[in-house]
C-alpha cells in the first residue's frame, strides 16, 4: 500500500458522514455494527501503513544526518591534510606536501558529494514529513469517528431495548380494560351524588316538619291570648 493510497483512504474515512449513512440504512444498528467493524479494520491497516511510512521517513532522516556528518568529517580531513601539506612544503618537503594536498582535494570531493546527497534528500524528507503529519491527523480523526460510532451504536441499542420493554407494558395495559376508566369513575360519582341528594332531601323534609310544629305552637299561643283578652272584656263589662 503506497502512502498516497493510505492518505486517500484515511481522508475518505475520516470525512464519512455518519448521520447520512444512518439515514440511508434500513437497519441502523446493523449498519453501525458493520461500520465499526470496517473502521476498526481500516484503522488497524492504516496504522501499519502509517508506521511503515514513518519508518521510511526516519531512515531518510538518518541517512541525511549521516551525509551531513560525513560532509563535516571530510571537511575536517581536508583541512588537516591541507595544513599538513603547508607544513611539509614550508620544511622543504614539496613532494610529500603535494601528496597531502592531493588528499585534501580527495576529502573536499567527498565532502562536496555528501553535501549534495544531503541537499537532494531534503525535499523528499519535507514531503514525507508532511504526508506523515497528514496521516497522523487522519488517524486521529478516524479514531474519534470510531468513538462516535460506538457511542451512537450504544445509544441506539439502549433506545431499542427501552422501546421493546415499553411495548409489552402498553399491551398489558390495553388488555386489562379497553374501556375508558374515567367512565367508571363518572358512574360512581353520579351514584354518590344521588345518595348525597337523598340525604339532603331527608334533611330538608325533617327541617320543614319541625318548622310546622313550631308554627303550630305559635298558633296555639295566639288562641290563648285571644281567649284571655275576651275574658277580660267580659269582666270589665
Amino acid at each position: 500500500m503506497t502512502k498516497q493510497t493510505v492518505l486517500g483512504r484515511v481522508t475518505q474515512l475520516a470525512k464519512a458522514n455518519i448521520n447520512a449513512l444512518l439515514d440511508q440504512a434500513e437497519d441502523p444498528q446493523k449498519m453501525l455494527d458493520q461500520l465499526i467493524r470496517d473502521y476498526t479494520a481500516n484503522i488497524s491497516e492504516a496504522e501499519q501503513a502509517v508506521a511503515a511510512t514513518i519508518g521510511n521517513l526516519r531512515l531518510m532522516e538518518q541517512d541525511h544526518r549521516e551525509d551531513v556528518d560525513a560532509a563535516g568529517e571530510w571537511g575536517d580531513k581536508a583541512l588537516a591534510a591541507s595544513r599538513k601539506a603547508d607544513e611539509l612544503r614550508a620544511g622543504g618537503a614539496g613532494v610529500e606536501a603535494d601528496t597531502f594536498d592531493h588528499l585534501a582535494k580527495v576529502a573536499l570531493g567527498r565532502q562536496l558529494q555528501s553535501e549534495k546527497e544531503a541537499k537532494t534528500a531534503e525535499p523528499a524528507i519535507a514531503s514525507q514529513t508532511e504526508v506523515v503529519d497528514q496521516l497522523k491527523s487522519g488517524l486521529d480523526r478516524m479514531k474519534s469517528k470510531l468513538t462516535e460510532l460506538k457511542s451512537r451504536r450504544d445509544e441506539l441499542v439502549a433506545r431499542a431495548k427501552s422501546a421493546q420493554a415499553q411495548n409489552p407494558m402498553t399491551d398489558s395495559v390495553k388488555s386489562i380494560d379497553v374501556l375508558d376508566p374515567t367512565s367508571e369513575l363518572s358512574r360512581f360519582e353520579d351514584k354518590v351524588r344521588r345518595e348525597e341528594a337523598r340525604a339532603l332531601g331527608r334533611q330538608e323534609l325533617a327541617a320543614s316538619s319541625l318548622d310546622a310544629q313550631f308554627e303550630q305552637l305559635d298558633g296555639l299561643g295566639d288562641s290563648a291570648e285571644v281567649e284571655a283578652r275576651l275574658a277580660a272584656l267580659k269582666t270589665a263589662s
